[in-house]
């Protein structure tokens, strides 16, 4: 992609996510994703009411009067994207391709974190790590990930989800907040991998798919090739069984991912390419309230 074309892509999309997280979001990405705990704010006279439990003994002693400490949420999180940039991706039917609908999420939780003053990092993934990221503040460092977003070419077609996750378990030591996006086509079972990653941090998945993964158009005979392998083949969408068959695989196939994801007590929302991510994203963070 040329320079020109690329800085405007970046500012078209800079200005619409940044406006829905300035404008739909910024409270309830704050309710939804909490800071990592209470940190220690101050002192103050014991109060009627107060736990016991925080009475500072040492500053009691002193005055001779009880005192208690005061806490305060420790808001600053990091957020890590976990991109999957596999070839299947490069698809849509209807409005967007996955790609950008996956560029789109992830820039509008890029920015609802700088707003809050969270830091924000990348991992690029297919069936190995592409790039990694690493999580800083700021409005320039955003655009950075959204230009990396637009204009990232990996070495390999293929997933492997759980190649990423085990990555950042191991690569980030501090908590943090990770948000999985991806179509998850991929036959590598991930789900020990999230439950371990889940344990040390909080990871959420965002499904995005194209709405002919789930139902066959009638078309006659289509050629379908297979973006991560090259495969192609010949079906004839004509035939109502063939048809029926593509669905009931497809449901089968989400009714499994659904099970990962509550078995890992992972949250997760998915979203068509021809649909509202906004309300599927809002809708995620209601869940988590």
């Amino acid at each position: 992609m040329e320079t020109s074309e690329l800085l405007k892509r970046v500012r078209r999309i800079e200005i619409k996510t940044r406006g829905l997280s300035s404008n739909i979001f910024a409270g309830q990405y704050h309710s939804a994703f909490k800071g990592r705990g209470m940190a220690f704010s101050e002192v103050r006279e014991y109060q009627y009411g107060d736990d016991i439990r925080d009475i500072d003994w040492n500053v009691t002693a002193r005055f001779d009067k009880p005192f208690v400490k005061v806490f305060e949420e420790e808001r600053e999180l990091t957020v890590m994207l976990l991109v999957d940039v596999s070839n299947s991706l490069d698809f849509g039917t209807a409005v967007q391709m996955k790609k950008d609908m996956v560029t789109e999420i992830a820039a509008t939780i890029a920015f609802s974190a700088i707003q809050n003053n969270d830091k924000i990092g990348v991992v690029f993934f297919s069936d190995r790590i592409e790039k990694f990221i690493p999580p800083k503040k700021g409005r320039k460092h955003i655009l950075y990930i959204i230009r990396e977003l637009l204009d990232f070419h990996p070495q390999s077609t293929r997933t492997n989800v759980q190649c990423a996750v085990e990555y950042l378990t191991n690569v980030l030591k501090k908590r943090c907040t990770a948000f999985v996006l991806s179509d998850f086509i991929d036959s590598h079972d991930f789900r020990n991998a999230l439950t371990i990653a889940n344990r040390k941090h909080d990871v959420v998945a965002i499904q995005v798919y194209d709405r002919r993964m789930e139902d066959l158009p009638d078309v006659g005979l289509m050629r379908v090739r297979d973006a991560e392998t090259g495969h192609e083949q010949w079906i004839d969408t004509s035939s109502k069984a063939l048809r029926n068959a593509h669905h009931a695989w497809w449901t089968e196939r989400q009714r499994l991912l659904s099970e990962t994801f509550t078995h890992s007590n992972v949250d997760s929302v998915s979203v068509r390419t021809d649909q509202d991510y906004v309300k599927a994203l809002l809708n995620l963070f209601a869940k988590r309230n």
